[in-house]
Order: structure tokens, then sequence, then C-alpha cells
């Protein structure tokens, strides 16, 4: 008979890589939940940019706590994180959000090395291109890194780098699960079919999407709608928070694919929310169900692998 000693050091070790996508990231909750439900527990979790905020949360214990303050979320609650400073380093104000991932991740003094399960994020040295990959020091250290989006966020100063959003470089960590031990990884998209789904079609408008564009609430002068310049009838030119959203969608989609080939997981799972916003988070709860619903999609094929891992 096999010692417990022996079937631990057996046990597959499952790995989460949970990518990035700004809102659509609430999804990864519905697929921790979903994951969990069928007796699934990663054993390592890394995550990019909104994937590294959600994966931090599970791996303190509070994506419960989480969940619930997302679900909560108004499109007047979201415009509340826009930030009136005049400097142009971001639109988000980030002492609020400080205050958000300190509540349902942990306080600031919180290290990586007190998780209860390996936990790593990645970020992009702004200066040489490199990813860079935080697995020890401070966790909202890794998550503030991770998730600096150029234009929402400024860059973050980490041991005589700038650092900014783990997305531009590898925006589904794959690779650091395998570093980190994982035999088997789950690697949650949320790039796909994404390009050109963000700009308004001239004569289809969305009867879903809300009238009132989360962009608008934001107090800088690019949100305001712009008139074309001409040549097209009738049709407006993208607004600038469209062109910057879908100029991130193509990057990743892009990287995203590239990377894929080079380092394919084991289950890639890829929720359908193309039409979610950069910035709707006050949509939570069509992320999650949708998360949970992408999981029981892929359930199938993730028990048969894991059955002869």
């Amino acid at each position: 008979m096999m010692s417990s000693s022996e079937h631990s050091a057996n046990k597959v070790k499952i790995g989460l890589a949970l990518g990035s996508g700004s809102a659509r990231g609430w999804s990864h909750i519905g697929v921790i939940e979903a994951l969990r439900d069928h007796g699934i527990e990663p054993d390592i979790i890394c995550g990019c940019s909104i994937g590294a905020l959600v994966g931090a949360s599970y791996a303190a214990n509070k994506i419960t706590a989480l969940e619930t303050w997302a679900r909560s979320l108004s499109l007047f609650e979201t415009a509340r994180f826009a930030s009136l400073d005049t400097t142009l380093n971001g639109v988000i104000n980030k002492e609020r959000l400080q205050r958000v991932l300190t509540q349902f991740i942990a306080d600031e003094e919180f290290t990586i090395a007190e998780l209860q399960r390996p936990f790593a994020s990645v970020a992009t040295d702004l200066s040489s291109g490199r990813e860079v990959w935080f697995t020890d020091g401070l966790l909202l250290d890794a998550v503030w890194a991770s998730m600096s989006l150029p234009g929402l966020f400024p860059p973050v100063r980490h041991k005589k780098r700038w650092l900014v959003d783990g997305g531009l470089v590898n925006p589904v960590p794959v690779s650091v699960c395998r570093a980190l031990g994982a035999d088997f990884v789950i690697a949650v998209n949320l790039n796909g079919n994404l390009v050109g789904r963000h700009i308004d079609k001239p004569g289809r408008p969305d009867e879903n999407k809300p009238v009132t564009h989360w962009s608008d609430k934001i107090p800088w002068p690019m949100s305001s709608k712009q008139e074309s310049n001409g040549g097209a009838g009738d049709e407006k030119a993208p607004r600038v928070f469209e062109t910057i959203a879908g100029s991130i969608n193509i990057i990743q989609d892009r990287i995203t694919r590239s990377r894929m080939v080079g380092e394919p997981p084991d289950i890639l799972i890829t929720p359908e929310l193309a039409d979610i916003g950069l910035l709707e988070f006050y949509r939570a709860a069509e992320c999650i169900d949708e998360g949970k619903a992408s999981v029981s999609r892929a359930l199938p094929e993730i028990q048969r692998l894991l059955k002869t891992s």
C-alpha cells in the first residue's frame, strides 16, 4: 500500500495561470469557484494584471469577499475610481484602489511567503521590455506592478526599475506556472476574439451596451466623443479611449497567440467576454457567470487529462 507521503509526492501539481484583461478578469472568480466545486484546487497560482489581483485574493483566502464587492459595483461606483489628477500619470485613483486591495487581498506589509500556496505575478520592465516575475516580497507590490496598465496607472518603481503591466509581455503566465513546479497547467485567456469588438459599428447599435459609457465618466478631455474629420459620411471617429482600449486588445491578443504556441497549457479556458469593455467593472455578475460556464465546457477534458497525468 502506498504511504501518505508517497501519495503526496506523486500528486500532480496543478498550476492556474490567470490572464490579463481588465474588467473581463472578474471571470477568474467564476473559474476558480467552478474548479473548486469539482474538487480541483490549484497548488500554484500565477497571474497577470487583473489575473494577479484575483489570484492574490484567492491565495489570501479572501476571494469570497472580493466577489461580493465586485457584484455590488454599479456604473456610478466604478466611475468614482476615475482620478481628477492633472499630472497625466494615469486616470485611476490609486488611493481609492489601494483601499480596495488592502481590504480584499492583504495589508501593505503582507508578503508572498506568508501565503499558503506558491503565488507569482508578472510585470514588464519599462526600460528593457523584459518580463519581471514576483515570487517573493510584498504581495501588494506584486499586484500593483503587474496591473499598472499604461494610461490608466503610473509605472511602479521597484528595485531601481520602472515596471508596468505584465500583459505587455506575458498575458497568460503559463511559463511562470511551469517554472514554479506545476505539472499540469490550466490557463485562462481573456483576450480571445477581441480585435475590433470595442469599436461601435455604424448603423448597428449594441442593444446590450449601456447608453452611458464608463469612459464618459472619466474627467479628462480625451474621453469626450470626437467628430470625424470627414470622408466617412456621418460616421464618428472612435473616441480616444476606444482607440486606446482597442490598441491594448490587439497587442494582448497577438502576444497571447504567440506565447501560447511556444508555451501551451494543458487546458486552455477562454470565457466568451468580447462584449465586455476594458473598464466595465460594473458587469462583474456577467463575467463571473461566464467564468463558471467556461469551466463547465472544458470540464470533461480537464477530468480526462487529470486522470491520465
